[in-house]
């Protein structure tokens, strides 16, 4: 995603420093919405879309930090840094106790504020934008989880490696020696029936039929199992 489809709601009732970092956020192709106070703040979130928020937190009208707990309770997809003055552990532990995902200490140099509204916007969005299966089974691979409609899955570290790899490849009947190859790559001294007593845990622990055992080979990504679940 470029950085002009990202759109940047900027707080900050100091008009040299909202100028001159809201220039910087624009020729970095950010869409940028500025408010001089909390309250036109929360009425401009209450009107628009904002994929991450800059807030200033001692600002005219509702406090940055309302500001901030306005989004999470309303918008928890639109990120937030923090820009203060005040660094104080209190402020900033309030902060983080209301979801800001950073706070930034004035001075800031444009260019570091820049680089973390890039890291938290790739983070953010490399989240929101999880490889989407039919039927409900979705991988956030980065952090090995498994959802079934939005809800996480309870899978050892073996067992969501096994199920996506079934689930990557659904043409393809996997053996037991290729499964382990791709779970533990050649690290596995054994017997390779640990991998049926992994089928048989993953089998009870998802929510709809999507292995299918091929007798005589060995196992396969379900597709019109869980395709038949899914609409009983």
């Amino acid at each position: 995603m470029k950085n002009d489809q990202f759109r940047v709601l900027f707080l900050e009732d100091e008009p040299t420093i909202r100028e001159v970092l809201k220039e910087y956020m624009i020729i970095s192709n950010y869409h940028v919405t500025e408010a001089d106070n909390g309250d036109s703040a929360i009425l401009l979130l209450d009107n628009n879309t904002y994929d991450i928020a800059v807030l200033d937190i001692m600002v005219p009208g509702a406090s940055g930090l309302d500001v901030l707990s306005h989004i999470k309770d309303h918008y928890p997809h639109t990120a937030t840094i923090m820009l203060t003055a005040l660094e104080d552990e209190k402020t900033q532990v309030d902060a983080f106790n209301r979801y800001a995902d950073d706070y930034v200490i004035k001075p800031v140099s444009p260019i570091i504020l820049l680089k973390r509204i890039e890291t938290i916007l790739r983070r953010t969005k490399q989240n929101s934008l999880k490889p989407q299966a039919s039927f409900g089974l979705t991988f956030e691979e980065e952090a090995y989880q498994a959802y079934y409609n939005s809800e996480p899955l309870s899978l050892t570290l073996s067992e969501y490696l096994l199920l996506l790899t079934l689930y990557k490849e659904p043409n393809r009947v996997f053996n037991r020696e290729q499964l382990i190859l791709r779970v533990y790559n050649e690290d596995y001294i054994g017997n390779d029936r640990i991998i049926d007593a992994h089928i048989k845990n993953l089998r009870k622990k998802l929510p709809v039929s999507c292995i299918k055992t091929v007798i005589g080979i060995g196992y396969q990504f379900d597709k019109e199992g869980m395709s038949n679940e899914a609409h009983t």
